[in-house]
């Protein structure tokens, strides 16, 4: 796109389906690679990748020539086939429905990255349910209880 010029980015953050603890320590760095690549074949830049064993983020440099809905969708689908492919987990892996996006400028990106690659030490203070809520309200969005991901409480 001619004289389209933009600074967009995007912490994504979704769950293993039934928040099941299903990425294994030993096979994070290999998910994270196969992801980044995703993102990267879309023409999109990955700044910060972490996969806890029952969610993710990612925060990313998005251009506004796709859907953020879209790519998420592409990141989904293609990690799911990776990790049934590679025979990681017994059964079918699949990732929960929906996701949620919140957007930083550029001069957040330094601590928004310590984050994400702290979630360790993170979530030892908070679960993923506080962490998440936390997010919906710090970024002020409306949401419904009902529609929020499964928790296991």
């Amino acid at each position: 796109m001619p004289n389209t010029y933009s600074q967009l980015y995007v912490q994504i953050v979704f769950t293993v389906k039934g928040r099941a603890n299903l990425i294994a320590t030993k096979n994070k760095e290999e998910l994270h690679k196969f992801i980044t690549g995703i993102v990267a074949n879309r023409g999109q830049k990955m700044l910060a990748i972490y996969a806890m064993p029952d969610h993710i983020h990612l925060l990313i440099g998005i251009k506004p020539n796709i859907a953020l809905s879209d790519l998420v969708r592409d990141i989904k689908a293609g990690s799911s086939k990776f990790i049934n492919d590679s025979k990681w987990v017994n059964g079918k892996f699949s990732w929960q429905e929906g996701f949620g996006a919140f957007s930083y400028s550029k001069s957040s990106l330094d601590n928004v990255i310590n984050y994400i690659l702290n979630q360790e030490e993170h979530h030892k203070k908070k679960t993923f349910k506080e962490e998440y809520i936390e997010f919906l309200e710090k970024f002020e969005i409306d949401y419904d209880d009902k529609y929020l991901f499964e928790w296991i409480d």
